[in-house]
This record gives structure tokens, sequence and C-alpha cells, in this order.
């Protein structure tokens, strides 16, 4: 049985936009705010260091029953014990990824077109990161944004729970929940922000609004 998970607002972690406080610190304060998810992306970072962070990142996320997800080192994820991993179409596929951590970890895919919706890997994933939604300078890879149009065509398609990401901030949790996403993954709204308590807060608000209506 997969771990419990709340895709509501979902903190993608990014050490540059985190700034002198750190990963951990920033963390910290955001889940104060009301995040329900944090991923450890660190693209750049080696595996020791990551380890390290991701450790402290467990230390602060367990007391409260908020997952740890892995960005792409299924090694890291194991090391720590962290909730689970989640990977782009370049990485490992993810059903080698769903053999090396288990059936009961927590497995993402990102998704930026419908064609990959009909891989046999989809099988094997809890949930999708689907976007980017508009342009971001958080991911220099990233596939051309697909718009709240293109995020309601591949929710609407998936079998599985969807999560916007990619420029999304707090006057996006409408149109983004409306399109069908089950919640928004956030980086830089959070993660920079001079309060990321007070930032995750704000989403978390609308989102329960929303929802309420």
């Amino acid at each position: 049985m997969t771990i419990p998970f709340d895709l509501s607002l979902y903190l993608v972690t990014d050490e540059q936009l985190a700034g002198p406080r750190g990963v951990v610190e920033a963390v910290g304060r955001a889940i104060e705010g009301g995040v329900t998810l944090v991923q450890l992306r660190d693209p750049k970072g080696k595996g020791r260091a990551q380890v390290e962070i991701a450790a402290a990142l467990l230390q602060i996320l367990r007391p409260r029953g908020i997952p740890l997800i892995i960005n792409d080192r299924v090694d890291v994820a194991l090391a720590v014990g962290a909730d689970g991993v989640h990977v782009g179409q370049s990485d490992i596929p993810a059903a080698m990824v769903r053999r090396m951590i288990g059936p009961d970890k927590i497995l993402g895919l990102s998704v930026s077109y419908a064609s990959e919706l009909t891989a046999p890997d989809l099988s094997v994933v809890d949930y999708i990161g689907v976007g980017p939604i508009y342009a971001t300078a958080t991911k220099t890879n990233a596939a051309p944004p697909i718009g709240f149009d293109g995020l309601a065509a591949l929710a609407a398609a998936s079998p599985v729970p969807v999560v916007a990401i990619g420029g999304v901030k707090a006057e996006h949790v409408v149109p983004a929940l409306a399109a069908g996403a089950a919640g928004l993954a956030i980086v830089s709204a959070i993660i920079a922000a001079d309060d990321p308590a007070a930032a995750a807060a704000d989403f978390s608000t609308r989102i329960a609004r929303f929802r309420a209506t």
C-alpha cells in the first residue's frame, strides 16, 4: 500500500532560491504555512550533500506526517529512507525505479505531452507532474509551456492524479484546480519568498477556499 500523500501544496526545493538561509530552514518555515508534500530537487548537488539535506528535512517533516520525495536520485532516497522519488522523461525509467524502491513508496513522473500518457511506465506511478504551465527559470531544459488548457487536457486523460508545475503563483490556484489538478507544485513563489510561511499560507488558504465552494 502506497504511503498516504496529499498533492494539494507540493513544495519543490531550489538551493539557489533558498539563498543564505538554505533549503532546510526555508522548508521549515514553509511547512508552517500548510505545505503538504516536499520534493528535494538539486540537479547539481553531490550525493553526500543531498543525503545530508534529505536527512535534515526528514527530521522536520516526519513529525508532521509530510512525505519527502527525492527528485531523480534513487540512491539518495534509498540511503535516507525517503518516502518516494520523482523522475522525468529522461531519467531512469519509472518501471525500473519502482522495482528499486518497492511497491509502497510514492513515485511521481513528469509529463508534458499527451503522448507520454500512453507509456507503459505510467502504470507504476502514483501521480504525474504536469507542465510547465508557464515558462520558468528554475528548470532550464523544460518543455514549452502548456497553459491551463494543456493542463486540463492532460488531467482529463491521466489515470492518476496530476499536480500543476511551472511558474505557478498564488493567483493561479483557481484556474489550476478548475482544470483538474489535484494540487500545485511550487518552487520560487514559496522558496524565494521573504516569508515562506506566509507565502505557503496564501496558497493553502486559496486552495481551501476553492474546495469549499
